[in-house]
């Protein structure tokens, strides 16, 4: 079979990829093994405009945000599905120095963060002290319903394969690759930690970290909102359930749920929240992060046939469908990738593979 692209993995640089490609009307085949326990499976989905105590701006948010609005909806109605949703953060401050901080923000620049005008609207849900504030606007996609939406398209339209991925039995050449019985122009590898041993890109500074979510049944807790105290509780597609998470794990031996884990979210169901809940599953992953905390995007330096789609840590709903296009128009129409994220800034490394 001959392909103008063979893709490496269905998440969400996968999913993103072989959408744009299909907007171009462009010939390729994924390959994907269904992992589920990739990042893409386990992930909320939220797009968040500021990060991390100190409420950072995230990185080219002006732009993510239009963009993946645009995106989601777009591929949504494509689908048939609910693909983003807005759902603000309701940030319970954990002290009163974290209220100061917030409020400081709010008089320094006030563009996504907000004071909230009815203090104790939530005190029949929420144990809280110290009041709260809003982060808005905030998305949420659903990958839940996007992934196996497209996957199924994908396998209507004879477009994918459920198998591993060997890369034993890729052969690269001047005139294109070869993979068992496929003939393609050219390979992108959007698979995840499956890269980081990869021999063409293993040397790129991927920084992995672990992550864990408990999804928990909390019936009667409104869904119109996403809740951060501690953790975030972010409400999904099916009535009353809610992921809970995430953890951020640099040092780890496995990525196994952790007793530590669920045994600190079943204190915090326990304390934080007065409405009964059940917790239903539990997940971990390992996320493809890097020490940069920017992308790889591009074709490598020296196998103009080889390309990738990755490290997207913990901002791949956000930074997935932007750079997808990005390599796309590249790909086609030989348009330039943002010099921080093109994997060719790492010419030197790849260099002495």
């Amino acid at each position: 079979m001959k392909y103008e692209y063979l893709i490496i993995g269905q998440g969400i640089c996968g999913t993103w990829l072989s959408y744009f490609l299909q907007k171009e009307n462009k010939s390729f085949v994924v390959i994907d093994n269904k992992n589920e326990n990739a990042p893409s499976r386990i992930a909320a989905g939220i797009i968040n405009p500021v990060t991390g105590r100190r409420l950072v701006t995230t990185w080219m948010i002006d732009d993510l945000m239009p963009f993946a609005w645009n995106a989601y909806s777009a591929i949504g109605h494509e689908l048939n599905i609910t693909a983003i949703s807005q759902k603000n953060i309701i940030d319970f401050f954990p002290t009163p120095q974290m209220r100061e901080a917030f409020l400081k923000k709010i008089e320094e620049d006030g563009e996504y963060v907000h004071s909230y005008p009815e203090q104790n609207h939530f005190n029949s849900f929420f144990n809280y002290e110290f009041d709260c504030g809003e982060i808005r606007p905030v998305y949420m996609t659903h990958l839940e319903a996007i992934l196996p939406a497209w996957r199924k398209l994908l396998s209507a339209n004879h477009q994918l394969l459920e198998e591993d991925f060997e890369i034993n039995d890729l052969k690269n050449s001047e005139s294109g690759i070869e993979y068992r019985d496929i003939k393609a122009e050219k390979i992108i590898f959007c698979d995840g930690v499956n890269c980081f041993s990869n021999p063409y890109f293993k040397l790129l500074p991927f920084a992995p970290n672990k992550g864990e979510a408990i999804i928990a049944e909390i019936p009667g807790l409104p869904t119109h909102n996403i809740y951060k105290k501690g953790f975030l509780i972010a409400p999904l597609s099916e009535p009353d359930l809610f992921w809970i998470g995430s953890s951020y794990e640099w040092d780890f031996t496995d990525t196994l749920p952790s007793e530590k884990f669920r045994n600190a979210v079943q204190d915090f169901l326990k304390t934080s929240i007065k409405i009964p809940s059940k917790i239903i599953d539990h997940k971990a992953g390992e996320r493809p992060a890097t020490l940069e905390r920017r992308p790889f995007v591009g074709l490598h330096p020296l196998h103009n046939n080889i390309g990738i789609l990755n490290g997207m840590g913990t901002k791949g709903c956000s930074l997935a469908p932007y750079f997808a296009k990005q390599l796309t128009d590249f790909l086609i129409y030989e348009k330039p990738i943002r010099p921080d994220a093109d994997v060719k800034r790492f010419h030197k490394v790849l260099a002495r593979g």
